[in-house]
């Protein structure tokens, strides 16, 4: 028993990473395939396409530093199933947040490049996106930074 919440523990470590960064692979490819088509229906001003569609990979980042600072905190039998509901919870939150900011770029990739002069009003819905994923990237500092050790 012991060892499976350790093993749990670890799960919870590595979640934000993992989840976070699948969530940032899905999320860019669903905007940077709206931004490769909207490539072929402007005849300029790509940059802001493609810039705008790394946008949810901000997400695998905060996984990132998530993991980090879970791994500062000893891992023991006691502190595993903070571990484990933190990593995954939040995890899921990057993942799902990346997702659909990445559905979000598309949106805005798609209605700018027919009426470029609305590109700065189309990426609100991403950014308000992003304020959750940041929402639940502090809530995992938080809640990690009172894990007892």
């Amino acid at each position: 028993m012991e060892n499976y919440m350790l093993l749990l523990g670890w799960a919870g470590i590595f979640a934000p990473m993992a989840l976070g960064a699948i969530g940032s692979g899905m999320g860019c490819s669903i905007s940077g395939q709206a931004a490769c088509g909207a490539m072929l229906d402007v005849e300029s001003g790509y940059g802001k396409f493609i810039g705008l569609s790394a946008l949810p990979s901000s997400q695998g980042i905060l996984g990132i530093v998530i993991m980090f600072i879970l791994m500062g905190t000893p891992l023991t039998v006691d502190t595993a199933p903070a571990f484990f509901g933190i990593g995954l919870l939040a995890g899921l939150a990057l993942l799902f947040t990346a997702i659909y900011q990445g559905k979000a770029v598309a949106g805005a990739i798609n209605a700018s490049k027919n009426k470029p002069e609305i590109f700065g009003l189309s990426i609100a819905p991403a950014a308000i996106v992003e304020g959750f994923s940041v929402f639940a990237f502090v809530f995992a500092l938080v809640l990690a930074g009172n894990i007892a050790a």
